[in-house]
């Protein structure tokens, strides 16, 4: 694989490499290639996604070098498995049927004076989407269609999340600056990485065994999760060889096509944290988790005691992984997100308007029809995918940290974070709102690349599995996850 130096291609990793805390030099032991093109966008969502990687790799190769000893292996990054990565649950077959789709009522709508976004995949949401907007639960596309186009955006956000729902305006990327939470996520940095405390002893790795080489070899994660984000992150400690275990609650049953998609290499159980029972459960966990990986808004988790604070008390030496959409503060830092709804309210959907290709979640929506104006979308759900590289980087980059100081290490991400990432500090490698690479073109189709070459058949209990293979590589790295996944909720609640 040819290296790839400089510009758009690897200019993006060594702006997450320096806000995970890494060694400048080692990014040097990155090799990009691949097919050019991919993932065609104006905004850089390429160099989004190979920056995500290659963190998330060299990390990786990183702590494999602090258990081994040696030079840190080195790291290729090829942007067709990176590309087929980041379009994993689009890829994904189970006896051959496309699992990849929004609800009816998960879509852009026409108000009176702009755009709204709204999200509706889970039955909860959708009921509060329609509480909110005074439509009986059987509603259809054209009621709410109607109510939309008669009221106001901001009216409709503000009604909609109050209800518990899931809404925002479109706003331009200079609307959501304005913003008293654009303001508040710009005061933060694209991630932030370190100790909790300092009290805990210096953590023990003992040497890897191999083929393959697997980095997280005997830690233990509990993920709590979901969607997209978080379970890509935990699907890649996975990988990489630790015993992932997700806990969702029985009240809350995720799609099982999402978990099929993310759920390699994990098991899964449910767990009701609000039972005496399933709270002895979690502590019994947690009394030997090494990483604790949280995807809930900020503040949900709170009443069971899972603030990061409270978890390391209960388990010095703890890393505590926290994923949220819109950040842990400002005006919106309680509220829901999703990937498409960060795209909307941050002005990436304005920057990417009327460029049909992109906007392939609105199709399947049934709104991909072509009006001037029409806000539209990133070529993938690039924010949740690169946000998940970026937090299983973070853990990896932790654990080599803890190996050499101690502690307890804390690391926060959000979406929005990732989005103004996106839209600030990669697109100015190439002018404002750069086309592909990062160069200033304009938005062109897709490049000539062959994605079964990155995709492989599997069987599992939930039949023929056709999936995207993990882009993270280096020398010695596993080639694909030990286990497939299985049916959500269904695994025990215990270490292997």
């Amino acid at each position: 694989m040819g290296q790839r130096q400089g510009g758009g291609r690897n200019g993006g990793t060594d702006l997450a490499w320096a806000a995970l805390g890494g060694d400048p030099a080692l990014t040097e032991r990155i090799a990009f290639g691949g097919a050019p093109g991919l993932l065609p966008a104006r905004l850089p969502a390429m160099s989004l996604a190979r920056s995500t990687v290659a963190v998330c790799a060299l990390a990786a190769a990183e702590l494999a070098a602090r258990r081994n000893g040696g030079p840190v292996p080195a790291v290729r990054v090829d942007d067709g498995a990176v590309a087929t990565a980041f379009l994993s649950e689009r890829h994904l077959r189970i006896d051959g049927r496309a699992c990849s789709s929004f609800a009816p009522l998960s879509r852009f709508w026409r108000t009176a004076d702009g755009w709204v976004r709204t999200h509706a995949n889970y039955p909860h949401h959708r009921a509060r989407l329609l509480h909110a907007l005074d439509l009986p639960g059987a509603a259809e596309a054209p009621d709410v269609e109607t109510v939309m186009a008669g009221r106001r955006a901001a009216e409709i956000e503000e009604t909609v999340c109050a209800a518990g729902g899931l809404a925002v305006v479109a706003r331009t990327p200079g609307e959501w600056d304005a913003h008293p939470q654009g303001a508040a996520v710009a005061a933060h940095p694209l991630l932030t990485l370190g100790a909790l405390d300092a009290g805990v002893p210096p953590r023990r790795l003992p040497p890897l065994a191999g083929p393959p080489t697997l980095p997280a070899a005997g830690l233990r994660v509990l993920d709590l999760t979901r969607v997209i984000a978080g379970p890509v992150a935990t699907r890649t400690l996975a990988l990489l060889g630790a015993d992932v275990l997700r806990i969702d609650a029985p009240q809350l049953p995720e799609s099982q096509d999402a978990h099929s998609d993310t759920g390699f290499g994990k098991r899964s159980a449910a767990l009701d944290l609000g039972s005496p029972a399933g709270r002895a459960s979690f502590e019994e966990l947690l009394s030997r988790a090494d990483v604790v990986v949280t995807g809930y808004r900020p503040g949900a988790l709170d009443r069971f005691g899972l603030t990061p604070e409270a978890l390391a008390a209960r388990r010095p030496g703890l890393v505590v992984a926290r994923l949220s959409a819109w950040g842990d503060d400002g005006p919106w830092g309680g509220r829901r997100g999703f990937d498409s709804l960060v795209q909307v309210a941050t002005g990436i959907a304005a920057v990417e308007a009327d460029r049909g290709s992109a906007s392939e979640d609105s199709k399947e929506s049934g709104d991909g029809a072509k009006r001037s104006g029409t806000p539209g979308a990133l070529p993938a759900q690039a924010l949740d995918h690169g946000t998940g590289y970026l937090l299983a980087a973070a853990v990896l980059r932790a654990l080599t940290e803890q190996s050499r100081t101690g502690g307890s290490f804390l690391a926060t991400l959000a979406l929005a974070r990732t989005a103004r990432w996106l839209m600030h500090d990669l697109a100015a490698d190439g002018g404002p709102h750069a086309g592909p690479e990062g160069h200033g073109h304009a938005a062109q189709g897709p490049g000539s690349y062959d994605p079964t070459a990155h995709l492989r058949e599997t069987d599992s209990p939930l039949g023929r599995l056709r999936h995207a293979l993990p882009p993270v590589s280096f020398d010695g790295a596993p080639a694909t996850w030990a286990t497939p996944p299985g049916r959500c909720g269904t695994d025990a609640p215990v270490w292997r």
